[in-house]
């Protein structure tokens, strides 16, 4: 008896000359469909399905595999007697190799199909296909992907069957594939009836980059991106240059473009270091807002990751291309720009993000991965009104001063807790991140900023991201000068802050907000 194989492929890449092979081999093809038209215009002999069940295809193709006649030719075990006298008393015949695809569910969800097209979207037959000769794998091949048909087809011709270790492989294979399937249905659904915290959470992503490695060399990593893809995000940016993304690279990476998507109303550059940023500047061009940015701190930006909100022009690039960065993100480059940044430069990585869409971005939930288990939440994507801001001192800050302060809070969200920044209405000056005490936070950020021309520092506001425990903070930031301060506000201690404030003269805005980063 010649083996059998059932095809049903939406995916028709390469398999008129598979299934030509088969038939070179002796395999008899059982097939469904638009798979049978396509195997039938190439003159590939193939009976259909309906031939095999005796069955009539139904209910608009939602019946058609789903009958003993295919489920138990599947899952049959060859080595067991009672399955093998089961199959010749109702006339099951074995079916050895399986290939089929699904219904494009993903594809028509990025094409914006309706909740009707959705729905019949959803594959019964074929999932149960797959499944069945995947659990029978010690007998059965299954094949999803095209690009395992060569391996395939290789053992084949040489054994006359495949290896137990691929059949186990590509069953594996296809469980992923069924998983995935699944979450994205079960998400669409969840998210059309607003299911926000469901009992119990599948989560489904695709590769986008096998990297060298992770963190540190002796890490192995791989770079995944979601399965319905974010626009805004460096897996779906387009590099123009420079050697492939590490680990490293594309954390920091995500994180400043992060930062970027919350300036939009003005050019401007923001630079990264280590998960924190080291300079944003915005201004009225993209070239004065790097300028900002490059002075505010032009030590720390040195290996940097820059990201710009407008097209960089050549005297940008020209003035980016002086210093050794990293990577450097942007919606576009001009010709000039890019010649210049390429120019020697052939490690320079030279990213070109779809910036449109940042808005859309801020919809994703956010993940951290913990031992034993997955934290989820909402992104700090807060809409807040500086309008609201309560100002809890006696001393009211200047018109400059509350530029500063709506500049210094934007910023400073950015900043790993616990958070100081010290800014002028149009750039950071200092940075004092993710100290274990706020105190030490505020002497970094002010030994940063007042490192700097007076000039720069005239108008110096401060941010924290959390409010301040103790009197102490204000001690401290009195010293340097700085004359208005923005926080949350909220702790017990409030007043004796408040007073200490009123003592310097200096102005204290409360937000009522706290941007907390770990």
């Amino acid at each position: 008896m010649s083996k059998r194989a059932l095809i049903s492929v939406s995916d028709k890449t390469g398999i008129v000359e598979f299934a030509g092979e088969l038939v070179k081999l002796g395999w008899e093809i059982i097939s469904t469909g638009g798979t049978k038209a396509t195997l039938d215009t190439a003159e590939i002999p193939n009976v259909s399905v309906d031939d095999v069940t005796g069955f009539p295809e139904m209910m608009d193709g939602r019946v058609k595999t789903l009958h003993p006649l295919v489920h138990g030719a599947l899952l049959g075990r060859r080595d067991l007697a009672t399955h093998m006298e089961a199959m010749r008393e109702h006339d099951i015949q074995p079916i050895d190799l399986v290939i089929v695809n699904l219904y494009p569910f993903k594809e028509t969800l990025l094409a914006g199909g309706s909740y009707e097209e959705m729905i019949e979207k959803i594959d019964i037959g074929g999932p149960s296909m797959l499944r069945s000769a995947a659990k029978n794998h010690a007998f059965v091949t299954v094949l999803t992907d095209p690009t395992d048909y060569a391996q395939v087809l290789s053992e084949l011709t040489e054994n006359g069957e495949t290896l137990f270790e691929t059949r186990q492989q590509l069953a594996a294979k296809v469980f992923r594939l069924t998983a995935s399937y699944d979450a994205l249905i079960a998400d669409y659904l969840g998210k059309e009836i607003h299911v926000t915290d469901p009992e119990r959470t599948t989560l489904t992503y695709d590769v986008n980059q096998r990297l060298r490695y992770g963190e540190n060399e002796h890490q192995a990593a791989v770079f995944y991106q979601t399965a319905l893809p974010t626009s805004y995000s460096i897996a779906q940016s387009k590099q123009l240059n420079g050697k492939a993304l590490s680990f490293n690279n594309i954390r920091d990476a995500d994180a400043a473009i992060k930062i970027a998507r919350d300036f939009t109303d003005a050019p401007t550059v923001v630079a990264l270091k280590h998960m924190n940023p080291c300079g944003i500047g915005t201004a009225e061009t993209i070239e004065q807002a790097w300028d900002y940015a490059f002075e505010a701190d032009p030590v720390s930006i040195f290996g940097g990751i820059i990201v710009l909100n407008r097209e960089v022009d050549a005297a940008t690039a020209e003035k980016m291309h002086k210093i050794f960065l990293e990577i450097i993100i942007a919606p576009s480059y001009s010709d000039e720009a890019l010649e210049i940044l390429t120019m020697k430069k052939k490690n320079l990585r030279l990213l070109q993000l779809d910036f449109s869409q940042a808005e859309v971005s801020k919809k994703e939930m956010e993940y951290t991965g913990v031992l034993g288990g997955l934290l989820v939440q909402n992104q700090d994507v807060i809409v807040e009104t500086p309008a609201e801001w309560t100002v809890a001192t006696k001393t009211q800050p200047t018109a400059t001063q509350f530029e500063a302060l709506k500049f210094a809070w934007k910023a400073v969200k950015f900043v790993k807790s616990n958070g100081i920044l010290v800014s002028n209405e149009h750039q950071t000056l200092g940075v004092g991140p993710g100290q274990t005490n706020r105190v030490g936070s505020v002497k970094l950020a002010l030994e940063a900023a007042f490192d700097k021309p007076s000039a720069l520092t005239e108008n110096a506001v401060l941010a924290s991201d959390a409010f301040f425990p103790f009197a102490d903070n204000i001690d401290e930031i009195a010293k340097s000068g700085v004359k208005a301060i923005v926080q949350p506000g909220g702790s017990v201690r409030d007043q004796e802050v408040i007073d200490a404030c009123d003592k310097y003269g200096i102005a204290m805005v409360f937000t009522g907000v706290r941007h907390f980063r770990h």
